[in-house]
């Protein structure tokens, strides 16, 4: 197994104006968002992730978003997700070209909509404005005169908290109001009839984008030892068709095996599909299985086993909590729990064997909910990581008592960050290992043998 190597990255650098001090800049900072939940210094060549409308961007070869089109009406990159409410979006700009002097090139926060968004906007004028826009209509909610040059580089940071807006320029508070136009929305990058650069893109949340109570540092209910091995099945039964599931189902430990071609493919229907609610004990699927199990609401699966994952063990769709007490799952080759839905996913007294991972929080839904993983008590052998998530969008994970299995080199990763970005698109690394925030462990959590 090799371990990965992860691309560099470039330290948040923010632009000092003429007549701003380094001394303001550290004053206009504010502490109250504090958890990062999204940033893009384009260092990885793309916009991935972003959603443009309308102008000509590129990311040029020193990891600048640049939007070129000077003759472009209304250019625009938007990220984020739409359900982001109170939050501090910063992004480092350069403007290269203005076409008049009420050309722009800024940055939008809340955007509700392509055309209605809270806008901080460098002039041709010279002025920075905070802007309330709705279409073609244009509220100033404060502006400055800053005598703004192209070619030099500009540090923009818009906060909004209820319906306080507030707008800094190089950390200098430039313009602060009421307005509700908008209660939630994405971030943007933009241009009018203007030309300009863009980097080192930062959201840090309070509320919108990271949870206000974190999830459990263990999951709920008493606690046994990890299974030591796999179960002998008590008798087999081949399946042709999706058992549903209402209530409680206990398989006596008889072995479930029959539906799919054992392979990866994204259309095999699932062994069994839990109604929300249900419960699943007892069970062992074998190959072929299909999509193993899926939860359409909150679940529980205690005491099942994948003696051989096909495409995933299963698949956590709908509802806000779910719980995995014992059992075990080896030979998935990508991996064993999938997580599309919200909420939380607690995974408690199990071991994985042969796994690509055994937790994913998906990185390109149709919906981009913010996930959490707890992870305890399980034993670990012979897998790529334990748990990957986005930490665009505030997911967590949380482990302790982790036992890694014939691992002297310690390969395998505890926990890997992803960028999560739109459906149709695929989420990039960025990262791995404890931070505090989203990833959350200790060294004294993590045991190898």
């Amino acid at each position: 197994m090799q371990k990965r190597r992860l691309p560099g990255r470039r330290p948040l650098l923010l632009a000092v104006g003429a007549g701003v001090t380094a001394a303001a800049l550290t004053a206009g900072m504010t502490s109250a968002f504090a958890a990062t939940v999204f940033s893009d210094d384009f260092t990885d060549g793309n916009t991935s992730g972003w959603s443009k409308s309308g102008g000509t961007w590129t990311v040029d070869g020193s990891g600048v978003l640049n939007q070129s089109n000077a003759g472009s009406e209304l250019a625009r990159q938007f990220a984020g997700q739409t359900s982001w409410t109170d939050y501090s979006a910063q992004a480092r700009v350069r403007p290269a070209s203005f076409g008049s002097s009420s050309a722009l090139v800024g940055l939008a926060a809340r955007s509700a909509s392509s055309t209605r968004m809270y806008r901080l906007a460098l002039l041709g004028s010279g002025r920075a404005e905070l802007q309330a826009v709705n279409g073609s209509s244009i509220t100033a909610i404060g502006s400055a005169s800053l005598g703004i040059s192209t070619g030099t580089w500009y540090t923009l940071r818009i906060e909004t908290s209820g319906s306080t807006i507030r707008g800094f320029v190089n950390g200098t508070q430039i313009a602060a109001g009421s307005n509700s136009l908008a209660g939630a929305g994405r971030i943007g990058l933009v241009t009018a009839y203007a030309s300009g650069g863009f980097d080192d893109v930062v959201v840090d949340s309070s509320g919108g984008g990271t949870p206000t109570t974190p999830p459990p540092t263990t999951p709920p209910g008493p606690t046994t030892p990890p299974p030591a091995g796999w179960p002998t099945p008590t008798s087999s039964q081949k399946v042709d068709a999706t058992i549903a599931v209402s209530g409680t189902f206990d398989g006596g430990l008889k072995r479930y095996y029959g539906i799919g071609d054992g392979g990866q493919s994204e259309s095999q229907d699932p062994m069994f599909e839990l109604a929300a609610g249900a419960t699943l004990r007892n069970v062992i699927i074998g190959a072929p299985a299909g999509d193993g199990v899926h939860c359409e609401g909150n679940c529980t699966l205690i005491n099942v086993w994948w003696e051989d994952v096909g495409e995933d063990a299963a698949t956590f769709r709908g509802g806000t909590t779910y719980t995995v007490d014992g059992g075990g799952a080896r030979s998935a080759s990508d991996k064993v729990f999938q997580h599309n839905g919200s909420g939380t996913v607690y995974i408690k007294n199990f071991r994985v064997e042969n796994a690509g991972k055994l937790y994913r929080a998906c990185g390109n839904c149709s919906t981009s909910y913010q996930r959490h993983v707890v992870i305890d008590n399980v034993v670990v052998r012979n897998t790529d990581a334990i748990a990957g998530i986005n930490t665009n969008w505030g997911d967590t994970a949380r482990f302790s008592r982790i036992t890694i299995v014939g691992d002297p080199d310690r390969e395998t990763s505890i926990c890997v960050k992803y960028k999560g970005v739109p459906k149709g698109s695929e989420p990039t690394e960025i990262g791995e290992g404890a931070d505090g925030v989203n990833c959350l462990y200790s060294p004294s959590d993590i045991t190898y043998q």
